[in-house]
């Protein structure tokens, strides 16, 4: 990501901020950096082209070869002076300088053109840095989208939104304003050509896609309904009352991930073995749940009389066994380990169950261990139970693009609390831009709160977009969620016309005060809830005492596989929504 550059007026300071960037600089590369960012301040404005250029007319006729910072700055005092053409042709020099240049060095170009709404050559911007091997970040992509919203071109935007989804997983407010005018422009109401799909189709993309984004395009015609709320713990959004997905990485880059694991694997692993493990996974590859282990039974045996405690392992088979609808998983455990088991008469006749039972498979001498639950859990596309945070060198050869998205949706971690075990099921939800079976749209906003509950996102929806035996979805009005947000301002703060010209009504009004209200009360519960737990801890409870999975009542996992995994039902269950009821 490109430095920002400073945005004060002292010298100093520029020039301090240069030389960090661009090494061992030229008088002449720094005086046009420092005429550059002269040009964003009217008083200084038409001084600093004026000197930018003549600099940049000298470095050509001495023939001194700019850098990318040098260029950099030329461009924007081109883009400055609203020159986007020379802006980009100044950049296209160093490939003839074997230079190479960076985003930063085409954003002069790309914002002034977005800015100009010359949208072709904005576009040509974009493929140039595509060529490059480079990769738009929120700020490109938000003046793009908003490029495309202006100049019609639903299809564009459609296209950004879902380049939004995969580079960030929250947008900045900026960002966000832009999708609300979008969504409420005219424009949008008019979906793509055959814009009605059949709900089985849809649904299908949506696995494939690993949930939570399907990619067909616009679904439906209509208005769309805008509004700002947040998603229950449980996922469930309190607008329009959804269940967003917990997103997996797609079908294509799990096999991708499949075969780096195995490819990694059998350079440093004994092929032959290796390969025999692969086969017999093949043969059986009907788990919904991996163990790993050694690292289980290691867990907390850090003392004097420490050693593997098969009783840990045993306590994580159990219970994955019960939640998994009575399916044993599989553990993964060295040879070396299950010989010192099987010569222990307290242990032996449990190992002796686990293999009747199907759940151990035993890696051969010489192996890591680490290599073969990797591989079956993506292989086999699902739970892993580890506490291993995957940072190893081994794992960083592995990348990082989709290795974090696959962490958060199939790693189960785990404790032991006095000798009792607690899961750590992975999130109901994921924190992501989504895209529904129904067309609709859920978009997180950058939040600066620890507790989660209380991000904002943008639920955006209309009526009817995706039909399934002849119904239509209805959209109501969640318990937590704001006003819809109208074409003259946000959450019909300002006046909200309809087609007769009226004004909001007095109800409008009223139900807008009625949520401001709810929304102090729900303040007040939390502080009170704060303090509640504050004056427990002075009565005896301990600071560091931990708490058992506040939100194990939402621990539900539904597996690619289409196996549905449910926590044992405590009696003081209750969901967020029973909550709000009672």
């Amino acid at each position: 990501m490109a430095t920002p550059r400073p945005q004060s007026s002292n010298f100093a300071l520029r020039v301090r901020h240069f030389q960090q960037n661009s090494p061992q600089p030229t008088p002449f590369q720094l005086t046009a950096y420092l005429c550059s960012t002269s040009s964003t301040d009217p008083d200084s404005k038409d001084l600093a082209l004026q000197y930018g250029f003549r600099v940049s007319d000298h470095m050509a006729a001495l023939n001194i070869h700019p850098n990318e910072a040098s260029v950099t700055a030329i461009s924007r005092l081109a883009a400055a002076k609203g020159d986007g053409d020379y802006a980009f042709e100044v950049v296209k020099t160093l490939v003839d300088y074997q230079v190479p240049p960076r985003l930063r060095t085409y954003e002069p170009a790309l914002f002034c053109f977005c800015q100009k709404l010359e949208a072709d050559k904005a576009y040509q911007v974009e493929e140039e840095i595509n060529n490059m091997g480079l990769s738009l970040e929120e700020p490109q992509i938000a003046a793009l989208l908003k490029l495309s919203a202006d100049t019609g071109r639903e299809e564009r935007v459609y296209n950004y939104l879902h380049k939004l989804r995969r580079s960030v997983r929250w947008i900045s407010e900026e960002t966000g304003k832009i999708l609300e005018d979008w969504f409420l422009c005219k424009k949008s109401e008019i979906g793509s050509e055959g814009a009605k799909y059949d709900v089985g189709s849809v649904k299908e993309s949506i696995l494939r896609n690993g949930g939570g984004w399907h990619g067909l395009g616009w679904i439906g015609e209509g208005k769309w309904v805008v509004r700002k709320g947040n998603v229950e713990p449980n996922g469930r959004c309190c607008c329009c009352g959804e269940q967003l997905d917990c997103v997996d990485i797609d079908d294509v880059e799990t096999e991708k991930f499949a075969l780096s694991v195995a490819g990694l694997a059998m350079e440093r692993e004994v092929k032959a073995n290796f390969r025999a493990f692969q086969d017999w996974l093949g043969k059986n590859a009907n788990y919904d749940a991996i163990v790993d282990g050694a690292n289980i039974g290691l867990y907390q045996q850090n003392f004097a009389e420490g050693g593997f405690s098969v009783l840990q392992l045993d306590a994580v088979v159990k219970e994955m066994y019960t939640r998994n609808g009575n399916k044993w998983p599989l553990v993964i455990l060295h040879n070396k380990r299950v010989r010192a088991l099987l010569e222990n008469l307290s242990s032996r006749k449990l190992v002796e169950e686990w293999k009747a039972n199907g759940v151990l498979y035993t890696t051969p001498h010489g192996s890591n261990d680490d290599w073969y639950w990797l591989y079956a859990a993506v292989k086999l596309r699902c739970l892993l139970v580890t506490n291993d945070e995957m940072r190893d060198h081994i794992f960083e050869l592995l990348g990082s693009s989709f290795f974090i998205k696959w962490k958060e949706r199939h790693q189960v971690r785990y404790t032991f609390l006095k000798g009792t075990l607690k899961l750590q099921m992975p999130p109901t939800y994921s924190i992501v831009i989504q895209e529904s079976e129904k067309g609709s749209w859920h978009v997180p906003i950058v939040c600066n709160r620890d507790e989660e509950t209380l991000r904002t996102w943008l639920c955006i929806t209309r009526p009817g977009a995706c039909e399934e035996g002849g119904k239509t979805c209805e959209i109501d009005d969640g318990p937590c969620c704001k006003s819809p947000i109208s074409e003259a301002g946000e959450n019909g703060n300002h006046e909200k016309s309809n087609d007769k010209g009226t004004s909001m009504t007095e109800s409008g009004f009223e139900r807008l005060k009625l949520h401001k209200l709810e929304q102090t009360f729900m303040k007040i519960e939390v502080y009170i809830r704060q303090m509640t737990a504050g004056r427990m801890e002075s009565q005896g409870m301990l600071p560091s005492q931990t708490d058992a999975n506040p939100q194990e009542n939402v621990s539900v996992i539904t597996l690619r596989s289409g196996t549905v995994i449910v926590p044992p039902i405590q009696e003081n269950d209750v969901t967020c929504s029973q909550k709000k009821k009672s």
